[in-house]
């Protein structure tokens, strides 16, 4: 069945609505270049014509950025000339010849980032912000290729540029078109991060798109199955398109409800959103919306065994991709006929669409195989004009390294003396300080390896392989390689990580989910887990390996599972102020109950663990000067009755390279 996709933002960054007032703007703005007589103003104006004609007239648009492109290029007016490269660029997208939009957004970025370089001030926020289009517009290209991995590398130099001159709605808009990259990608939790972001900045500007971003988290969170937030999202998503007014967003969110009626099985109330989306559709003839929209409405009839009324959508559906040339929509809608005609036990026509279901389906490969050779086309031209400009670039390079050594040649003997002395200084503090840094990587490598022998101890490797006999006995072989399958997993993700100094949290919020669920298994679900990851924490920022693991086994073994009621672990990762904040708290028996009840060999595991942690802690401290501590508390309430306890790691925040 085909899925709905989340709403992609680029049209709203260089598409409009057609009115007659644009036409009416870009017939006055000719009128002006008529009369106008320097050529600067004449570029710049040639580049706002052909933006205005960009949403009702690709030719005219395609006519006045050459124009604009042709006078920058004589009078050497770099800005106006990549913005004439981003309107041609635009302009072949609108045509849909991608790989002359590559070339062309390409050449509008070659022209900004040699403007840059020689900058000044003055202008310098308008070329990087020139400069950020071209990255933005190259990463959407990439993203219609497929090419997601340079979308993604391109959408992120975007950002950063826009975030630097504090550029909101370009950040909103890039922000939700690298949320729809790793949805496509399948990466969900990075995906909703992004369009939160999106959603938060929007806020904060009265952004009239924020419906579509609304639309977009609801989407991820169907995804999901997590139904009651998709609800929300969806409920707050038509409110706001009442308030900004968007009609192909609205027919798409009137789609996205049907499906969640669908997957909460409440047919009756899908039909309803359906006939909505078809209303919303029609008000704009908008033909793609309903050839989806008839196509849902036949899945629920057909779900209803109802087969003349899943027959009928289901062949609107397929009229209109026809007419519209979509395949893949032709492909399942020929195909579900062919299911439909087989339950109405009519095989004739049943082989007949069947037939015509792998016409579609060969089709659809043949434009794929065509599609992949284009773009392999475009990956080559593209990589070639890269390492073209990297060859120019050092070529650059070579030359002021040159008048560098030239420069140096002609005072070289007179401060000889002063670098010899200099010179010798400094080899002496380095070898001491190359000598301290060793020491403490030797003493930081030992405490790790330390931690990772703390982690996987016999103990409790023995645990778990017993626990595994216990499943194959009590529970059977499903429970007991499912659990192998994951303590398996568990033992990769360690020994991978321990070899590193620093990973990404993501990827020690991944190892410490492993963990719980593996402990979540091996104690019969005695315990329940939350983990937590702010979304002020950026993807790249690191922490230390194993570092919280010790805690949460502690919280586990001698927190939550000595209590009789059911447990809960709650794990945070939060900045405050220049800090990474790490936080491990369950609702066990409390610190002090716990100390009483441990004996010797487990208070002496409890010790190893606190003292190898301190130890690392010291190490960081060393290396990054910055506060790294740990402090650990009973959580109370006013009547001093123990809550639990919680574990607090402050750390410096780092990068993982």
């Amino acid at each position: 069945m085909k899925r709905i996709e989340c709403i992609a933002m680029y049209l709203l960054l260089i598409f409009s609505v057609v009115s007659a007032a644009q036409n009416k703007k870009a017939d006055s703005l000719v009128a002006v270049l008529g009369k106008t007589r320097n050529d600067i103003d004449r570029a710049q104006l040639f580049n706002t014509i052909a933006d205005e004609y960009k949403a009702s007239d690709p030719k005219l648009m395609l006519q006045y950025a050459n124009q604009a492109l042709a006078l920058a290029t004589k009078i050497k007016f770099n800005t106006a000339k990549g913005n004439a490269f981003l309107n041609l660029g635009n302009a072949n997208i609108l045509t849909g010849d991608y790989p002359q939009a590559l070339r062309y957004f390409s050449n509008a970025q070659s022209v900004f980032e040699e403007a840059l370089e020689n900058a000044s001030n003055d202008n310098n926020k308008e070329i990087k912000n020139g400069l950020a289009r071209a990255y933005g517009s190259l990463g959407v290209v990439f993203s219609e290729q497929s090419n997601y991995a340079k979308a993604l590398q391109f959408h992120l130099k975007a950002v950063k540029l826009y975030e630097e001159s504090n550029n909101l709605e370009k950040c909103a808009r890039v922000y939700n078109n690298i949320g729809v990259v790793y949805k496509s990608q399948g990466e969900d939790f990075k995906a909703l991060n992004y369009f939160i972001k999106c959603l938060k900045t929007q806020e904060k500007i009265g952004d009239n798109t924020i419906g579509i971003t609304m639309t977009n988290i609801g989407t991820i969170y169907l995804n999901q199955k997590s139904y009651l937030k998709a609800f929300e999202y969806f409920c707050k998503a038509e409110m706001l398109f009442e308030k900004y007014p968007n009609q192909r967003g609205l027919g798409e969110l009137y789609n996205n409800l049907g499906l969640y009626y669908v997957a909460i099985q409440k047919p009756a109330e899908a039909l309803v959103a359906y006939n909505k989306a078809i209303a919303t559709f029609n008000s704009i003839d908008d033909k793609f919306g309903l050839s989806d929209t008839y196509y849902f409405i036949g899945e629920v009839y057909y779900a209803q065994k109802n087969w003349d009324e899943a027959l009928t959508y289901t062949n609107k559906s397929l009229a209109l991709a026809k007419e519209l040339d979509v395949l893949d929509q032709v492909q399942i809608a020929e195909k579900r006929l062919s299911e439909i005609y087989e339950k109405l036990n009519k095989p004739n026509e049943a082989l007949a669409h069947f037939k015509l279901y792998n016409i579609a389906k060969d089709s659809i490969s043949n434009n794929e195989n065509i599609r992949n050779s284009v773009r392999a086309e475009m990956n080559f031209e593209f990589d070639k004009k890269e390492a073209l400009q990297r060859k120019e670039q050092e070529k650059r390079e070579v030359v002021y390294n040159e008048e560098s050594k030239r420069h140096q040649q002609q005072i070289v003997f007179v401060i000889l003396f002063i670098l010899l002395a200099f010179g010798i200084a400094f080899l002496l503090y380095n070898r001491l300080q190359l000598k301290k840094t060793l020491t403490l990587q030797k003493d930081l490598a030992e405490y790790e390896q330390k931690a990772l022998h703390l982690q996987m101890n016999p103990h409790f490797v023995f645990n778990c392989l017993g626990s595994i006999s216990s499943f194959i006995v009590q529970n059977g072989t499903d429970s007991a390689i499912k659990y192998l399958s994951k303590f398996s997993k568990l033992m990769r993700l360690t020994l991978e990580y321990s070899k590193e100094s620093l990973i990404p949290i993501d990827k020690e919020v991944e190892s410490l989910q492993n963990y719980l669920e593996l402990e979540q298994l091996r104690f019969n679900n005695k315990f329940t887990f939350t983990i937590y990851k702010s979304n002020e924490i950026e993807d790249d920022m690191a922490i230390p390996p194993l570092l919280l693991q010790p805690f949460v086994e502690n919280a586990i073994i001698h927190g939550v599972i000595p209590k009789k009621e059911m447990g809960s672990i709650a794990i945070r990762f939060e900045i405050e102020k220049e800090s990474l904040l790490c936080t491990v708290e369950d609702n066990g028996i409390g610190f002090q109950q716990s100390k009483a009840q441990k004996v010797n060999s487990v208070v002496a595991h409890k010790s190893m663990a606190l003292d190898i942690t301190k130890k690392r802690l010291e190490m960081i401290e060393s290396v990054t000067n910055q506060k790294a501590n740990v402090i650990i508390e009973e959580v109370t309430t006013n009547k001093a009755e123990v809550l639990g306890t919680k574990v607090t790691l402050h750390l410096p925040i780092q990068y993982a390279e």
